[in-house]
């Protein structure tokens, strides 16, 4: 499994994940009605361009978060991850339009024991996604419970 295990996580720790993506409109469509949203903000481009500053649709910033995450995952947690137990300090500071190329950046932020399990420990990460432009489009601090290295 290629994913690290908590001791392997150490504070300081950073990743810059060489998987990028290209957010298409299918994305992004597909994503707004699996979820449900009737916002036009993610659907009817003609509202957006006669309504909205962007001019034009923005990307589901939920579809964006799983995306950011889902990046660092194969570099970082595939395999060794217990649970997410939570994000905070979610923003976006600038909206995703369709063909724009995200790449993210993982930092470890900090590292505990659980409390509650010997066999596991908290980690926490910063996920950071920048546009092919540069510009900051997500970030993001996300909290998981990670497996420690087997014994033997």
């Amino acid at each position: 499994m290629p994913g690290l295990y908590f001791e392997d996580l150490t504070v300081g720790k950073q990743f810059k994940h060489a998987m990028r993506r290209t957010v298409t409109e299918a994305d992004n469509v597909f994503f707004t009605a699996l979820t449900h949203n009737p916002a036009a903000l993610h659907l009817d481009e003609q509202y957006c361009r006669e309504h909205t500053e962007f001019g034009q649709r923005i990307v589901n910033s939920v579809f964006t978060l799983g995306l950011v995450v889902g990046i660092s995952v194969g570099d970082t947690t595939l395999g060794t991850t217990v649970a997410n137990l939570g994000m905070t300090d979610v923003r976006f500071p600038k909206p995703v339009f369709h063909g724009d190329t995200l790449k993210v950046r993982t930092t470890v932020l900090g590292a505990r024991e659980s409390k509650s399990r010997a066999d596991a420990g908290i980690i926490e990460f910063s996920h950071t996604a920048t546009n092919q432009r540069g510009e900051l489009v997500a970030e993001c601090k996300r909290q998981a419970l990670m497996r420690k290295r087997p014994k033997g």
